[in-house]
């Protein structure tokens, strides 16, 4: 009996394994099967091999800095090999540190996650994966993020194969430039760059661990929203960099002391000023290599700004307009708020207007009275510990209330602003002004006798304008600046704006008489003149001078520095306006010009980027190159597809500059549209603008620099362009919606003074130098008033320029004197007495009337 149940059992436990084995077997057999099914369409992981990531295109000024990033995802590609091994280091140590010596599965990892998900399902919390860096690297690329256990199964598999086709650091270099930190960042190198403005190699022990701890969950340890969370995670890290020895425990411990502080990129003043720059560039790069190559692509574009040009030129235009804006008077608050307790949270609560000044801050009047209004504002407190040492940025700043006046006298110019430019009443008291609960715009007064808590009444222009600089010798824009604010308005008034530059058309219509008979001191009628207009409507054309005077026979130079209208239209008249026509369209100025005489001063429509490269054209010897932001682009692998100087020099490339070695000659870039010599003797009368004409503006500055204004109809739009020999600044005002800047609102008072404000800051760069006289001029002695032959030393008398043969020549003639040039001569009585010491400042009114 005992015998047989021994039997029994043995038997039973032979069957029984039987059975286990074929249960076994089966269930191989049916995991087999599963695992066949849900890899059979796998992606293909040897795509991989051909891996090409979207990059962003990066813009660069021309000085070197770093001004915009075009990305739908932020990533520069950085190979293994220039990845430091401290930061390789801390992303095993964090996400898979047995990365070189397993086959793409952490069985160990699996088996512990297993039981832990077992707890983690019943308490309905988020599963464990146990991914190791090549399971995260076939998820990433070839798979999705759902948590399924397929997806899982399909994740190991890949994961082995990627692990016999891939070496280690071919699998870690694609893993460290595909996964996502957080704040727009893909890769390593874009975290680096946007977490804290620094590229792999220079990011410090702490830096390095907290970019390997964000990865787990860039919501979960936001440097900003959690930073107790953030910091924990950290050192986290930090702690197994040590445990696994890549870091000594000294240097770990020191890390985990460091505060965690992040910089926001592109941000700064530098980088508001170049917002309208940037946006043309994005433009044309768009036209030309499409959206993908921009925002994918990985270019490398170098452009032609100089940012310290940039600065001076928004800070010049914003200065202007908000000049201009002043002299109009004050046109009420933002808005209202409640006074009394609580102000402080309801005026953190109002939206102000977006760029504001540096220095300006919202505020509410709380009281006003007759010596002044008293106010309460919020003002970010600074401490010392809150400014970045390197570059001056504050980092973190709290507001905080404080409470200050405006005094009786900042409030003088805020007389109410009425229709057609008047003003109201003269400001007695500031409560004619303010109100209590006014929400408005304030500045702290600055200077020795600005008293503390003292505050000057500011709001933003209703004006607005462009201003472009350029060397005029290779076409590069050096700033451009398309209004006063970016973010309030992306229209770009330096290129989209078309409107009639006026008066600052008039130098070429003088170039084209130079080279039609005519010279500097060709005598033209400045006296009343009226003609057809052509139209039935319109009735008679009747230009009319600035001063509403008339000033007899008057020298073309006489006439374009004191930019008279009338004797201008009389010179187009004589002339004929189809060498007008033809000079404003082969300067580029105007494409299709209507041949009549109002286009003569400018009635046309043209933008502030094809005039300043008219004027360069002048300033570059006749010679005109088409302006440029873009000097350079290369693709993602440094090639160079576009070079804006396309010269050849096969002289150029020597490894390096030896004595003795003479500078290589290279072809003069862009077209002559106009001789050397004419494009000369109109520089050489705009440089008497400056001195003694219309653009006295730019006298202070001391420099050999020339100019001309422009003003439409009714005080419309305001021009101003200047120039020395190696710089061309334009600059242009007026209202959006065109309508009148005001009596009086000339280009020599609105446009002139920010392009004087500019060139100040511009001018520091460029040595004194006068403007360089081509061969073939003749300078001769002559009368600057009658154009009289003279000599040097005479009061009045200064060197003109001629083209050789049109030298003038002296005959007596009875009463009257008579002067030759060349084929052409012109008889007449000397100018009238009452042009003498025509004011300096006078610009002329450039379209006149039709009546």
């Amino acid at each position: 009996m005992k015998l047989l149940s021994w039997r029994n059992f043995f038997r039973v436990v032979l069957w029984g394994g039987a059975v286990a084995i074929v249960l076994g077997i089966g269930v191989l057999i049916a995991a087999a099967v599963y695992v066949v099914r849900v890899t059979e369409d796998l992606p293909d992981y040897e795509q991989l091999a051909n891996y090409e990531p979207s990059i962003m295109s990066r813009v660069h000024a021309g000085d070197g800095r770093l001004i915009a990033e075009y990305a739908r995802e932020h990533r520069v590609f950085v190979a293994i090999e220039n990845i430091p091994p401290t930061v390789i280091n801390a992303f095993l140590a964090a996400e898979d540190k047995d990365f070189y010596e397993h086959g793409g599965l952490d069985f160990r990892g699996i088996v512990r996650a297993a039981f832990a998900n077992i707890g983690h399902v019943l308490r309905d919390e988020n599963l464990e994966g146990a991914s190791t860096i090549t399971q995260q690297v076939a998820k990433n690329f070839l798979l999705t993020s759902e948590q399924r256990f397929d997806r899982k199964v399909q994740e190991m598999v890949l994961a082995r194969r990627i692990e016999r086709a891939f070496t280690k650091d071919e699998i870690l270099e694609l893993y460290l430039n595909e996964i996502y930190f957080g704040r727009r960042s893909y890769g390593i190198a874009a975290a680096a760059l946007n977490y804290f403005g620094k590229s792999v190699d220079e990011l410090t022990l702490a830096e390095t661990a907290y970019l390997a701890a964000v990865v787990n969950g860039p919501a979960l340890f936001h440097p900003e929203r959690h930073p107790e969370a953030a910091v924990n995670r950290r050192n986290w890290v930090l702690g197994r960099m040590i445990a696994n020895g890549f870091v000594s425990e000294e240097d770990g411990r020191a890390a985990m002391e460091e505060p965690l502080e992040v910089n926001e990129r592109l941000s700064g003043e530098q980088y508001l000023a170049a917002e309208y720059f940037v946006e043309e560039v994005r433009r044309q790069v768009f036209d030309v290599y499409g959206e993908d190559q921009l925002y994918e692509g990985g270019l490398s574009i170098r452009t032609t700004l100089d940012t310290r040009l940039q600065l001076a030129a928004r800070s010049a235009l914003r200065s202007g307009l908000e000049e201009y804006d002043r002299r109009h008077g004050y046109r009420g608050p933002l808005g209202q708020i409640e006074t009394g307790d609580g102000w402080q949270e309801r005026l953190d609560a109002f939206e102000p207007p977006r760029d504001l000044d540096e220095g300006w801050l919202v505020a509410v009047v709380l009281a006003a009275g007759a010596e002044n209004a008293r106010i309460g504002y919020l003002a970010p407190e600074v401490l010392e510990d809150e400014i970045d040492a390197e570059s001056g940025e504050v980092i973190e700043a709290e507001m905080v209330p404080g409470e200050g006046i405006i005094p009786l006298s900042e409030l003088a110019w805020a007389r109410e602003a009425l229709r057609e430019g008047e003003m109201g009443p003269r400001i007695d008291r500031a409560s004619q002004v303010l109100s209590a609960g006014d929400v408005i715009l304030v500045e702290a007064l600055a200077g020795e006798d600005a008293s503390p808590n003292t505050f000057g009444l500011r709001q933003v222009p209703a004006v607005n304008g462009g201003i472009l600089a350029m060397d005029p010798h290779t076409g590069r824009v050096l700033a451009m600046v398309g209004g006063y604010s970016f973010q309030q308005s992306q229209f770009n008034r330096a290129t989209q704006a078309r409107r009639q530059p006026g008066s600052s058309f008039k130098p070429f219509v003088y170039a084209a008489a130079m080279d039609n008979g005519y010279t500097p001191v060709s005598m033209v009628l400045d006296a009343p003149f009226v003609a057809d207009s052509g139209n039935e409507e319109d009735g008679f054309y009747r230009p009319q001078n600035y001063s509403e005077r008339f000033y007899g026979m008057s020298t073309l130079r006489l006439g374009l520095v004191l930019s008279r209208n009338v004797m201008t239209v009389r010179l187009a008249q004589e002339m004929g306006m189809d060498p007008i026509v033809e000079y404003g369209e082969r300067f580029g100025i105007y494409d299709d010009l209507d041949p009549v005489l109002a286009m003569a001063l400018g009635a046309g429509e043209t933008t502030l980027w094809r005039l300043v490269a008219a004027y360069g054209a002048l300033v570059n010897g006749g010679v005109r190159v088409d302006p440029t932001i873009l000097d350079r682009v290369q693709d993602r692998n440094g090639a160079t597809i576009y070079v804006h100087d396309q010269r050849l020099c096969a002289v150029c490339d020597v490894p390096e500059w030896t004595p003795g070695m003479n500078e290589p000659e290279l072809p003069e870039l862009g077209e002559e549209v106009v001789s050397p010599v004419t494009a000369y003797q109109i520089v050489h009368i705009l440089e008497e603008a400056v001195q003694s004409g219309t653009g006295t503006a730019l006298r202070p500055l001391g420099r050999p620099l020339a100019g001309k204004t422009g003003t439409t109809n009714d005080f419309h739009d305001a021009w101003f362009v200047g120039f020395g020999p190696d710089i061309v600044v334009g600059a242009y005002v007026g209202f959006d919606s065109p309508q009148p800047m005001g009596a009086g609102e000339a280009g020599g008072r609105v446009a002139a003074p920010i392009v004087r404000d500019f060139l100040e800051v511009a001018l520091e760069n460029y040595p004194v130098a006068p403007f360089r006289v081509p061969e073939g001029v003749r300078l001769v002695p002559v009368d600057s008033r009658t154009g009289e032959p003279s000599v040097l030393g005479r009061p009045g008398v200064i060197l003109e320029a001629f083209h050789p043969g049109t030298e003038p020549s002296r005959t007596a003639g009875g009463s009257e004197s008579s002067l030759s040039f060349g084929n052409t001569s012109v008889s007449g009585s000397e100018p009238d007495e009452d042009g003498e010491g025509e004011g300096e400042d006078e610009e002329e009114e450039d379209l006149g009337g039709l009546y």
